[in-house]
């Protein structure tokens, strides 16, 4: 499966995870957040996340 070398993912359970290497097979993906006024990098989520 082709990755795309501009994202990079360590989410193994992600069906668009590369599993030949820690990188996305989408084109792009959307990030997002659960909180009303992010502050940290645990705020943010990847909104094209599909458990496979």
């Amino acid at each position: 499966m082709k990755h795309n070398e501009s994202i990079g993912c360590s989410v193994a359970d992600c069906k668009y995870h590369c599993k030949e290497d820690d990188y996305c097979t989408l084109d792009k993906i959307k990030v997002g957040t659960h909180e009303s006024s992010p502050k940290s990098v645990e705020c943010t989520d990847c909104q094209s996340f599909e458990l496979h």
